[in-house]
């Protein structure tokens, strides 16, 4: 089964948290569990703030990236396409805003879930929950809005 992710466009898929043509990134897939979206993610040591606890900003890319992608399968769904077909659907950030509920241990798998809140127009809002080993240590909402055409190709 091919992640959100797999489906971008080659001139879209280089970003650090979710593109899969960037080596040096997160690279993470997000699929549909139900009528959510679920994201596994392992950090590395460099990834932390303090000694056993994960960085603020990696945990707060990891919920924006999840959240785009989860807006684009949303809208493939809602407009019953499939994933791969033209023209294709990606989004980039309008808003994002995280509470961070308790330290993020850096020792095992993150988990990321998404649910989409809202679908209204080129905007899709989605709230997603950063979990590790069940226990709730981030939420954000994510206010994703369909990237222009051009954009990706070089133009403004």
């Amino acid at each position: 089964m091919k992640a959100f992710q797999d489906y971008y466009p080659e001139n879209v898929a280089h970003c650090y948290g979710c593109g899969r043509l960037n080596t040096h990134g997160y690279q993470i897939k997000t699929f549909w569990e139900g009528e959510e979206t679920v994201t596994h993610f392992t950090p590395e040591p460099w990834h932390m703030s303090v000694p056993g606890f994960a960085y603020g900003g990696l945990i707060a890319s990891l919920i924006d990236c999840h959240s785009t992608g989860t807006a684009a399968a949303a809208m493939y769904r809602a407009e019953e396409r499939e994933m791969d077909t033209l023209p294709a659907f990606r989004f980039v950030t309008g808003s994002l805003h995280v509470n961070f509920l308790k330290p993020t241990p850096i020792t095992g798998s993150i988990e990321i879930r998404g649910r989409v809140k809202e679908i209204k127009g080129r905007k899709v809002v989605v709230e997603t929950t950063v979990l590790v080993a069940g226990v709730a240590t981030a939420r954000g909402e994510v206010v994703a809005l369909q990237m222009p055409e051009h954009f990706g190709n070089g133009g403004a």
